[in-house]
């Protein structure tokens, strides 16, 4: 799972069928604090997150494991919405 931040929005009117009524968001990998530390790629959205959302992310064949992504052909998932994070005792991000 990777941590990453909720850029913007992908819009694909052509499209395989199984990712119709799909939102594709396009997320950047952060570290911990939610600095940017990666380059930015599309996910299937399965949990309603926005743009400014901290995100968990999955890839590869694990991103076809939710009820949402299964058997479709997805690389990249947004599987959960992070309230906050601690790390090492200090509560480094907390969502307002």
């Amino acid at each position: 799972m990777l941590i990453a931040k909720v850029i913007g929005t992908t819009v694909s009117t052509i499209k395989d069928e199984k990712l119709t009524g799909r939102k594709l968001l396009i997320v950047r990998q952060t570290d911990e604090s939610g600095a940017p530390t990666g380059k930015p790629f599309v996910a299937v959205d399965t949990v309603d997150a926005g743009i400014g959302d901290l995100v968990l992310t999955c890839a590869g064949s694990s991103a076809r494991q939710t009820d949402i992504t299964k058997d479709t052909p997805v690389d990249a998932v947004i599987m959960s919405i992070i309230d906050s994070l601690e790390v090492d005792g200090k509560v480094v991000f907390r969502k307002s």
